[in-house]
């Protein structure tokens, strides 16, 4: 009987948010989360945090690394692009590079610059809500 090499993933998503104490806070990007799961088993996905609660994006980076993963990509939970995402976030993804150079490292622009959810949030203002 031969049994079937289970093949590591070659890519992961990481959906990256600045954090908060509260724990209720994290709920929509663990949402998100759960529907890219849904959506695409075969890609394994994170969150990480900025600061303010755990786990941060080196330490998502290492567990994704174990799993075999060579490609990431990292998804910017911001609407505004403020100075986290400006600054912050690009400074993480250059050392997080330099230390792991052979690993390919995506920085998708942060979601509400992304007119699919802008048109999605004008979608939203303009429902009845019901």
């Amino acid at each position: 009987m031969n049994a079937t090499p289970v093949s590591s993933p070659q890519r992961a998503v990481v959906l990256f948010a600045h954090g908060s104490r509260d724990p209720l806070w994290r709920q929509p990007i663990e949402a998100v989360a759960a529907r890219v799961a849904d959506s695409a088993p075969q890609v394994p996905v994170r969150c990480a945090y900025l600061e303010l609660c755990a786990p941060d994006l080196n330490t998502v980076m290492h567990e994704l690394l174990a799993l075999g993963v060579q490609s990431m990509t990292v998804v910017p939970m911001f609407l505004g692009v403020g100075k986290h995402a400006r600054e912050d976030l690009p400074q993480l993804m250059q050392a997080l590079k330099a230390q792991h150079p052979l690993i390919q490292l995506t920085l998708r622009p942060a979601i509400g610059e992304d007119p699919a959810m802008i048109e999605l949030m004008a979608k939203i203002a303009l429902s009845s809500g019901e």
